[in-house]
């Protein structure tokens, strides 16, 4: 007479699967990262900083026309050297208004982590109020203007920027360029709007996929 054990019971092995949080983007890692290439690669191209100061160089322009015809060949030549000048000066003046310092990176922040790396599924909850990404965009503008017009920011950047413009503008126009060598090809893709542009648009290559899910 056979035996049979009691009947076993099919048990399921699956698991809830619970729904686990996004892994934090590395969006604001990848724009960083981006933005450090660019400066390092823009530093990379400066010319000699005793070749910029050469006393021996420097003489009175003929004409204003003269002067003219100066500063841009030297800012072709000095370019990343001129635009280190005007952010050193601008960092100065930055660091010499604590306030006004705060409310930039304020500001920058807000833009950063509120709007161009948020997660997209992610609304923005502000005391148990939900704000879509209109409004988001709207505050921020309204946070913006207040910030550059209404405060000392504004007027700080803007004297900082004159200054530094006016120290590159005198030095192109007084320093000598016969003894400068810059290839056309180089003169024609120095512009300054034609580096700036280059430089921003890798640094927001990693933030344009983030900003595309808004849209």
């Amino acid at each position: 007479m056979s035996t049979t054990g009691p009947a076993v019971l099919p048990i399921s092995s699956a698991q809830s699967v619970e729904s686990q949080p996004p892994a934090a983007t590395p969006a604001v890692l990848s724009f960083l990262s981006h933005l450090n290439d660019s400066v390092r690669n823009g530093l990379s191209q400066r010319r000699p900083w005793a070749e910029l100061a050469d006393r021996s160089a420097f003489s009175k322009p003929e004409s204003f026309s003269d002067a003219l015809v100066r500063v841009r060949k030297n800012y072709s030549y000095f370019r990343v050297n001129y635009l280190s000048v005007i952010g050193l000066i601008l960092a100065f003046s930055l660091l010499s208004h604590p306030f006004s310092l705060l409310l930039l990176l304020g500001l920058l922040s807000s833009w950063i982590f509120l709007f161009l790396f948020r997660p997209a599924d992610k609304p923005l909850v502000v005391f148990g109020r939900s704000f879509s990404d209109r409004e988001t965009l709207g505050i921020l503008i309204v946070f913006s203007v207040f910030v550059v017009f209404l405060t000392s920011v504004g007027s700080l950047l803007i004297s900082a920027l004159m200054v530094g413009v006016g120290l590159v503008c005198a030095h192109g126009a007084f320093r000598a360029p016969e003894d400068l060598f810059l290839d056309e090809q180089e003169q024609v893709s120095t512009g300054f709007l034609s580096y700036l542009g280059g430089a921003a648009s890798n640094a927001a290559a990693s933030a344009a996929p983030v900003v595309a899910a808004r849209v």
